[in-house]
């Protein structure tokens, strides 16, 4: 096992150690986790763990899959604590920004904080869009008061102008292009 990874596994169990132990001797805690501790704060509570792991440890990798999970817990306490299921037709769309939290962080630890804004960032803003457009679709079949009121498909507008016009304002990087001359002799 590397330095990092075994710096990593130490964080974890640490922490995980002191969870259990705070529970054991904190009076009223474990009466507290069962009264407001619903199980998808569990998940958030692994999340966050990766999250911590992250910066303590240098491994901001763990950054993106922190995010992720505990994401998906905050959407699934928010869904348990309020019985509104059918949500998941278009709370998904922010699964693709807690990945885009994750790069932002993961990029922001590196110290590239250009490349956070560029790969974060848009990740973010095409995830919360996409749960504009999709909730406010959903919201009106279920009979439910759209996002934006009646102007949600100006979103739809917008986004597809955008998507036509980014190619003009955002040029990709410029390859290198090198030559090559093959030169084939032939046996006469």
């Amino acid at each position: 096992m590397n330095r990092r990874s075994s710096l990593t596994f130490g964080i974890l169990l640490i922490l995980l150690g002191a969870w259990f132990l705070a529970i054991q001797l904190v009076p009223g805690l474990e009466n507290w986790i069962d009264k407001y501790g619903d199980w998808p704060l569990w998940i958030v509570g692994i999340g966050v763990i990766f999250l911590v792991s992250a910066v303590a440890s240098g491994v901001s990798g763990l950054a993106v899959p922190g995010s992720i999970v505990s994401g998906i817990g905050g959407i699934l306490w928010y869904q348990n604590s309020t019985g509104y299921w059918e949500s998941w037709a278009y709370v998904w769309t922010l699964i693709i920004g807690f990945v885009g939290i994750g790069v932002f962080i993961m990029h922001t630890l590196d110290g590239n904080y250009r490349q956070a804004f560029k790969e974060g960032g848009a990740t973010i803003f095409t995830s919360a869009v996409m749960f504009l457009i999709f909730g406010s679709f959903f919201r009106y079949i279920f009979g439910e008061e759209p996002f934006l009121g009646e102007y949600w498909p100006v979103l739809l507008i917008v986004w597809g102008f955008w998507l036509l016009v980014k190619p003009i304002f955002i040029k990709p990087p410029r390859k290198s292009s090198v030559e090559v001359e093959m030169v084939v002799e032939t046996e006469e």
